[in-house]
């Protein structure tokens, strides 16, 4: 991506982690400030962190399908890779983008060292998910909640 594409696809990319997180069950306050938080230390001046990947991808007639941005995990050797993001258009989805995007994605990593990948999906994604373990991804652990209804009058 040229500086422009990036500072775009970064803007974006901020704004769906954010709806994400609120979607998750998170306060909306509390899901900016990690979000804005998380980007700035792994997009220091807008640019990637060094060793990550932050990639567009084309369909066949060239235009833009979505993107992915990988790199190695936080705090790791090296060797352990993550799938930072990854998104395909809503109008090209359905359409097997996900899962070259994937491939694409495990191949660089390979590439670059890595000996595993992984990543994070919200429970409400369904799509995703199933993607992942059709691709041989498996829970490492697994975060629930439940939202409560009662009022503190109530417990009394």
């Amino acid at each position: 991506m040229n500086d422009a594409e990036l500072a775009e696809w970064i803007a974006g990319s901020l704004k769906d982690y954010i709806a994400d997180r609120i979607l998750s069950g998170e306060g909306a306050e509390l899901a900016e400030a990690t979000a804005m938080e998380s980007f700035a230390l792994l997009f220091p001046d807008g640019k990637p962190t060094a060793g990550h990947i932050a990639q567009k991808a084309a369909g066949e007639d060239g235009e833009t399908v979505g993107h992915v941005w990988i790199g190695p995990q936080s705090g790791g050797d090296g060797k352990a890779w993550w799938v930072w993001d990854i998104a395909v258009l809503p109008e090209h989805r359905g359409h097997g983008y996900g899962r070259k995007l994937m491939e694409l994605a495990e191949a660089k990593a390979a590439a670059n060292g890595a000996r595993s990948m992984g990543l994070h999906v919200f429970g409400f994604n369904t799509v995703a998910r199933n993607l992942y373990e059709s691709l041989g991804y498996a829970p490492t652990s697994i975060r629930m909640s439940k939202q409560l209804n009662a009022s503190p009058s109530d417990i009394v």
